[in-house]
């Protein structure tokens, strides 16, 4: 097989982001009493938690801004939405979420049996996702995937960032592979695609949403029961 190493990406490929988001974030909106605090629904809430969480995180990745900076000012920058100036509550909710999210369980469609697939097919298994080293590690062992994966690489241990080539290049070193036998699979053209790009590394787009990309992946799927068509 061409193949031997597969680089996965997680959040909003293999670990639903954004539903185990919002299952959490409902949760703190409650015990909050936000509603009573002048937001006057979740959806609201969440939609502008969204919009701040996706800038900051380009923020980030950009080296504009720290990690403790991140986990606090997207609730900060959301609650002000709603005319809460309330710091203290802001860094509580951001220590509150990063706490509660990594428990959550909720998987993309096929993903405990495709892992499965291909670890039984030989294909060694390997993760580069941009996330917090205790957070991500967390979700592998909640969710029971970390069994699957051989290295995971963080962008906290790697000191490096998706979508630069030197992630990807201690991802390689770490997993001793050769980037002709490895392949990245993510769902972020940016990030995932073109970081795999930038590293010599063939790419497959796991486009659960649906989209045209700007650039072509050597493979595209639609869901993850599609990897068998190419592994």
């Amino acid at each position: 097989m061409q193949y031997k190493h597969l680089f996965f990406d997680l959040d909003h490929t293999l670990w639903d982001f954004e539903a185990n988001s919002r299952q959490t974030l409902q949760e703190m909106y409650q015990s909050s009493r936000l509603q009573e605090r002048g937001v006057p629904d979740f959806d609201g809430f969440f939609a502008n938690y969204t919009i701040h969480n996706d800038k900051l995180w380009e923020r980030y990745r950009n080296g504009y801004i720290k990690v403790d900076e991140l986990r606090w000012k997207r609730m900060w920058l959301t609650l002000l939405d709603f005319k809460i100036a309330d710091e203290p509550l802001a860094r509580s909710m951001g220590t509150l979420f990063l706490d509660a999210l990594p428990t959550r369980t909720i998987l993309f469609p096929y993903t405990l049996e495709i892992l499965g697939y291909l670890t039984g097919k030989g294909y060694r298994l390997h993760m580069i996702t941009n996330g917090f080293e205790d957070v991500q590690l967390s979700k592998l062992q909640h969710t029971g995937l970390r069994g699957y994966f051989g290295e995971v690489i963080t962008s906290e241990g790697s000191n490096s960032l998706k979508p630069h080539r030197e992630i990807f290049e201690y991802a390689l070193r770490k997993a001793g592979a050769d980037p002709a036998e490895s392949i990245m699979l993510g769902d972020s053209i940016e990030v995932d695609i073109q970081g795999a790009i930038n590293a010599g590394i063939d790419q497959v787009y796991v486009n659960h949403l649906g989209t045209v990309p700007a650039i072509r992946p050597t493979y595209t799927v639609y869901s993850l029961k599609e990897l068998e068509n190419i592994f």
